[in-house]
């Protein structure tokens, strides 16, 4: 019975595998360790209240509670107010049949809501704490796997114990069964309520469990891989399949063979304070018999099973009376010891119980383990709630448990927490968690509702836009949707050749391409670019001052390239709205995205290029077209798919461009820059925008924005008291914190909630688990509502050229472009599927743009150049 470390940390390692067989749906019915889901997906975070009633079935007696949560207040400081009271179960009925067994819990807590006078008409929530192994589908039902214990009612196995309760309870009280509640789980929530590091339960009484919070993610048996659930292990098991055969004594399989499930609860016999007595005894008679003790002298006392009791194993090892204990025992045994006999004795009960304490060591050190590998720490700090008479009246227990515990797991500091309450509060504190889990989701759903567009919804998008589109064509100024013509009149054929620069400026950083396209080769074109970053006092300064560094850039370029003396015709993309009188003019209509350069708007902004030039006086350009990002990045799909007459732009900002019908005879079509960013300016959108939605319109589906209205939303969480245990950071008040890479990062699909919660870190958010839920929760919304109204306007332009075409079916390509489209996990994926939805008689494909609007740039450069060289053959 003596094990080393070593053999501990084998013990150890093997549970560790057990764990993983029962948690895996494809091993579990095999698995020896059962690892229950227990639906407990929170513990105690201090906000609990109300009034419960609770049941504790688990041994020879059971108790009837009153339970009285106070908000924001520990045990200790008297936040759990308790009345119980204790029923006898005679013992026939644990052998008798389980409708008596409920009959008799049912009388007893009608006796008992009377003697407090509580109100038998009003409704009482209540919670069962039931200490046998439960299948759970969900918190308020559970199918019994089998009795342990003393315990073997009969048909009930099978059986779901809620579903018996409440047909006893039912009637002459209304009661409302909430939770079933594993001993054990129960443990832990009582212990949580006091410190929110506890997440693991261990009872060592009669008998022995240990629980603990396990990742969805790996919690095959119930659907979901988001946040956390309370796994009931019944490590009782661990051996049934022999994966402890090296380490089990004869002693063990006698007393294994004498109970009432021979092979079953090997770990628990071997442990538990049901049969730690009991081992002594086989010990004790076994060296009598061979002569080592009482002279070889054997009392029919000491022959008879249960004579000497867990109770008397730990008084056994009583510091001070330890020795006069064990006399007193044995010579109530009808024996008589010798001083030597007695130290031999004390000696093989301290063996026994050390044996038990280690075995529990190195379950528990398995199970910190995997919760240190699931947070992927290094050191883990947490609370064990413990529970259990023998953990609570053996002299010693406690002390080598804990030693132990440490001694294998050095990196984790461990503290032990005694549940004084025992498991009966944990039951409410259960029901209570799931009450504020309920009350939080209603609540967080009601904020999140908005944010829900219905089909209707989208419908009356999609026809605002197209009316939009419809009265920006016939009037200037007549619509929140601009409609700028382009004056590019036709999309590539794929014949261009020769070098073109490309210069791109849209954001934060201004970009300047070589581009050489080459007819019959591949590849058919070939790029070379310099990115150079716009600082933010350029970006709000004069426009002088803007487009000398500008040019400052190109000269750069040119040098670097070995081309400041070649005169090549230039594509300008500016990416914000212009109303253009030719290819090469474009009056700048309003600074987006931050710019605020001064004496710009109202301007030709190709003017203020080449006077910038001029001024610079080292190169030249021909700056032969002025296009917006988006009509750069159709050109450059178009150049790849010829059916490509849309572009569409989902990034820091969001646009989108299409080639329109002309009546002219000369010129058949030509790209409309919609702007329709502005939808909604004039009012129209107001039915869907929100109270988070900050002043610009276009928040609702442009990724500059979608960060900020996500910072909205948990700020008013955290201020409701939803989140973040209701503590308004000064980070969470700063605006633009919350970027809008977050919510790609925070929704992809492969990111644990761990990684999310290290995101929340860094952003100076402490994060739950469940936070971290809600927080992507919240994410998902913002981003689907963003991608939603995107299709919804992307289906008005596909109708609009179906409908302009006289076609019953429209194919064709979306060039696209932006971070939100390509980065976000599921924004093209909504957006494709809402275009679709409605409009289902356009077959939509979207191409991505691989090498951005600067290509598209330099390609209606070498179209306009070859229209004009046609026009001077013609001429």
């Amino acid at each position: 019975m003596r094990l080393t470390d070593d053999q501990l940390k084998e013990i150890s390692a093997t549970f560790q595998a057990e764990m993983k067989k029962g948690l895996s749906s494809d091993s579990n019915a095999a698995a020896a360790v059962k690892m229950l889901p227990t639906h407990v997906h929170s513990t105690p975070v201090g906000s609990e209240k109300g009034e419960f009633l609770a049941l504790d079935l688990g041994g020879s007696k059971f108790k009837v509670l009153q339970v009285k949560v106070k908000e924001g207040m520990g045990i200790i400081r008297g936040g759990v107010e308790m009345e119980e009271k204790t029923y006898p179960i005679p013992e026939e009925l644990l052998m008798g049949k389980g409708a008596e067994l409920f009959d008799l819990v049912s009388e007893s807590l009608k006796d008992f809501m009377q003697e407090k006078n509580i109100d038998l008409e009003k409704k009482h929530p209540l919670a069962l704490t039931f200490s046998f192994p439960c299948e759970q589908s969900r918190l308020d039902q559970g199918t019994l796997l089998n009795w342990s214990k003393n315990y073997q009612v009969r048909g009930f196995q099978g059986k779901d114990v809620v579903q018996a309760l409440r047909q006893a309870v039912d009637r002459g009280m209304d009661v409302e069964v909430l939770a079933l509640v594993n001993d054990t789980v129960a443990t832990m929530m009582t212990c949580g309520f006091e410190d929110s590091y506890c997440e693991v339960g261990l009872i060592i009484g009669t008998g022995t469990n240990a629980c603990y919070m396990e990742a969805m993610r790996n919690v095959d048996l119930v659907e979901g891989d988001e946040g956390r659930m309370c796994v009931n292990t019944e490590w009782g098991g661990f051996g049934d399949d022999g994966a402890l055969a090296d380490f089990i004594t004869d002693f063990d399989r006698d007393v294994d063979a004498a109970s009432n499930n021979p092979g079953k609860q090997i770990f628990e016999k071997m442990v538990s304070g049901m049969y730690l007595g009991e081992l002594v005894r086989l010990v004790v008679l076994k060296m009598a018999k061979k002569g080592l003790l009482f002279d070889g002298y054997v009392s029919s006392a000491l022959r008879t099973k249960g004579t000497i009791t867990t109770g008397q194993v730990a008084a056994m090892e009583e510091y001070k009376n330890g020795l006069t204990n064990t006399k007193n025992i044995l010579t109530s045994l009808d024996l008589n010891p010798s001083a030597d006999d007695c130290v031999a004795v004390q000696h093989i009960s301290t063996i026994v119980s050390f044996r038990s304490s280690n075995l529990v060591a190195a379950g528990l050190a398995a199970i910190l383990m995997r919760i240190k590998e699931n947070q992927n720490l290094r050191t883990l700090r947490i609370t064990v709630g413990v529970d259990g008479t023998v953990y609570k009246t053996h002299p010693q227990y406690p002390k080598r448990l804990h030693k132990v515990v440490r001694r294998l797991l050095p990196e984790c500091h461990v503290r032990f927490v005694l549940s004084d309450s025992g498991s009966s509060i944990g039951a409410a504190m259960v029901t209570a968690v799931a009450q504020r889990l309920a009350s939080q989701r209603r609540k967080v759903d009601e904020r999140l509702l908005a944010f829900k567009l219905s089909i209707e919804q989208l419908r009356l998008v999609k026809a605002t836009m197209r009316a939009g589109l419809e009265a920006g064509l016939k009037m200037k100024g007549s619509s929140a949707v601009k409609m700028l013509p382009s004056y590019v009149c036709r999309t590539p054929d794929g014949k261009e050749c020769g070098k073109y620069l490309a210069l791109d400026l849209g954001g934060t950083n201004f970009r300047v391409l070589l581009v050489k396209f080459r007819k019959g080769l591949q590849p058919r074109s070939r790029l070379y670019h310099k990115i150079y970053t716009i600082p933010q006092e350029i970006m709000q300064g004069t426009g002088e001052d803007l487009f000398d560094h500008i040019v400052d850039c190109i000269s750069d370029f040119l040098e670097y390239m070995g081309i400041k003396n070649v005169r090549l015709p230039a594509g300008f993309t500016f990416s914000f709205p212009c109303e253009q009188t030719a290819l090469d003019t474009g009056m700048l209509v309003s600074w987006t995205k931050g710019y605020k350069a001064t004496d710009c708007e109202g301007h030709n902004v190709v003017s203020m290029l080449r006077e910038a030039i001029k001024r610079r006086n080292e190169f030249d350009l021909d700056i032969a077209a002025l296009i917006n990002d988006t009509v750069g990045t159709m050109m450059s799909c178009a150049y790849e798919d010829p059916q490509c007459e849309i572009g569409l732009i989902a990034g820091t900002g969001t646009n989108l461009c299409y080639m329109e019908e002309m009546a002219d005879n000369e010129v058949q079509k030509m790209c409309i820059n919609t702007e329709w960013g502005g939808l909604g300016d004039d009012g129209s959108l107001d039915h869907i925008i929100t109270s988070y939605d900050v002043e610009e319109t276009t928040s609702v589906c442009v990724g500059m924005y979608l960060g900020e209205v996500v910072r909205q939303v948990l700020l008013d969480l955290t201020r409701g008291g939803l989140l973040f245990k209701g503590n308004v950071t000064e980070p969470l008040k700063k605006p633009g914190i919350f970027e809008t890479k977050f919510l790609s990062q925070i929704e992809s699909d492969h990111l644990a909630l761990l990684q999310v919660r290290s995101i929340l870190q860094g952003l100076g958010l402490d994060s739950t688990s469940d936070d971290s839920i809600i927080v992507k929760e919240v994410c998902e919304v913002v981003s689907r509502r963003a991608a939603q109204l995107c299709g919804a306007g992307m289906a008005a332009v596909v109708d609009k050229i179906r409908e302009n075409r006289g076609l019953d079916h429209l194919n064709i390509t979306v060039g696209v472009d932006g971070a939100l489209y390509k980065l976000h996990p599921h924004f093209s994926g909504v957006l494709r599927e809402t275009a679709k939805v409605l409009a289902p008689q356009c077959v939509v494909t979207f191409l991505p743009s691989e090498e951005g609007s600067g290509k598209g740039a330099a390609l209606i450069t070498a179209v306009a150049r070859k229209k004009e060289e046609m026009q001077l053959t013609k001429t």
